[in-house]
């Protein structure tokens, strides 16, 4: 089967991709080594972010998260909870940030509110109470698998094919281009080809080794962040750190649990990472003096991520831009990379992704994914040849006392059917 686009990744970046290029009219397919969203984006700390972390240290990354922290949340609302935020100083040096944050927030068009003391701590009592300042954002929590498979499940209903397990492990290159990828099916142990017009690297921090593959480098800086999970959720709001960005800064309340995060430190191999004690320790440490509650709240159990920043020559993985980058090569000049970027800006990093492919395909179509409605919203939409007993099994959560809470398993049943029907449409059942 020919493809125009073959979409490498099946994360934030790479399913918002697909499904831009697919409304767009063009035939994708996208392959990922894994499920969609177990990588990066599948392990990222729940933030929907309002762009305020950044207003300081890194402007325009913070006007891009402060637009599509609106849009996630227009297109995607039954994976997005507005919690809100506030950010809080502690310490002198904190209260010392608060004019220059403030003034950040207004050159972003942020929306804040300073908030009195005592009504934050009313607000949310388990904030410590020597807290000295209060401002308010529009952070949101995001439920970033149900997101992703959202996502996926949309870009399938709009044409785009759906492989998991399927790893690219090198490319046909025939001149100056691409002519085919090498997958590795992980579910028939083989070999097989997939053939298309363009390619599209959006691999995260694995985004080096897929350029690799095709003999040209990108300049990507993995960098690991890890998060620590506690039992009970000890605040309504996202509570941040009025500080510039820095390890141990952001408490999420995530469902009914609180996760602490994060830490930043530049790795070689992404599928290569340790968490230690002394990172549990840590955040534990930084977070209770937000919430000192923390510090008795039982661990359930830490993870990382690994973020694909851009590397800045003599950054650390704290000062580096969470930007993004679109790289469009001369050779292959039908391979396009995504270094860099933020969750929250996923979507935007596929309409982009999308424009640069467009370009190169010659087709004149703009971006539609910032009015697009994402399926989980109505469940109710058809998914073509569901099963029976699929669509039985997502049908009984309607009207029962888990309703939402079986939206992601309702998701999972579906980008089970969705792949299994991508692989037989391709011919790989």
């Amino acid at each position: 089967m020919e493809f125009d686009i073959a979409v490498i990744g099946g994360g934030v970046n790479g399913v918002f991709t697909a499904l831009d290029l697919a409304l767009r009219g063009l035939k994708v397919v996208l392959l990922e080594r894994g499920v969609v969203g177990g990588g990066t984006s599948g392990k990222m700390h729940g933030l929907l972010h309002s762009g305020a972390r950044y207003v300081v240290t890194d402007p325009k990354a913070a006007v891009e998260c402060a637009e599509e922290n609106r849009i996630i949340a227009r297109v995607a609302p039954h994976v997005v909870d507005d919690t809100g935020g506030y950010f809080v100083a502690i310490t002198k040096e904190d209260l010392d940030f608060q004019d220059e944050f403030i003034n950040g927030l207004k050159r972003a068009n942020i929306d804040y509110r300073i908030i009195d003391v005592r009504e934050a701590i009313r607000e949310e009592p388990n904030l410590n109470p020597e807290v000295k300042a209060v401002v308010e954002v529009p952070d949101k929590v995001v439920y970033a698998r149900e997101l992703l498979m959202s996502a996926a499940i949309s870009a399938y209903i709009e044409g785009a094919l759906i492989i998991q397990d399927a790893e690219v492990v090198g490319f046909d290159v025939n001149g100056d281009e691409i002519t085919s990828a090498r997958v590795k099916d992980h579910v028939k142990g083989d070999i097989r080809r997939v053939n298309a017009r363009v390619f599209v690297n959006a691999a995260g921090p694995w985004a080096g080794k897929v350029a690799g593959m095709a003999g040209i480098s990108v300049d990507v800086m993995p960098t690991m962040g890890v998060m620590v999970v506690y039992r009970h959720r000890l605040t309504r709001r996202v509570i941040n750190r009025m500080r510039p960005p820095s390890d141990g800064d952001i408490l999420v309340p995530y469902g009914s649990v609180s996760i602490m995060g994060t830490t930043a430190v530049i790795i070689e191999d992404p599928d290569n990472i340790t968490i230690t004690k002394d990172d549990i320790e840590f955040l534990t440490s930084e977070g209770s003096q937000m919430v000192p509650a923390l510090t008795r709240e039982p661990i359930v159990r830490a993870y990382a991520s690994v973020r694909p920043l851009i590397s800045m020559p003599g950054a650390t993985g704290r000062e580096a831009t969470r930007d993004f980058m679109v790289v469009g090569h001369e050779k292959p000049r039908n391979l396009v990379s995504v270094i860099g970027g933020k969750f929250t800006t996923g979507r935007l990093v596929g309409e982009k992704l999308a424009d640069e492919v467009s370009k190169i395909l010659g087709v004149n179509k703009a971006s539609r994914t910032r009015d697009y409605t994402l399926f989980g919203a109505d469940l109710s939409i058809n998914i073509k040849d569901l099963d029976p007993e699929t669509a039985s099994i997502i049908k009984s959560f309607r009207g029962s006392i888990d309703e939402e809470r079986g939206l992601i398993a309702s998701l999972s049943l579906i980008v089970q059917h969705i792949t299994r029907r991508s692989r037989s449409l391709i011919g790989w059942s």
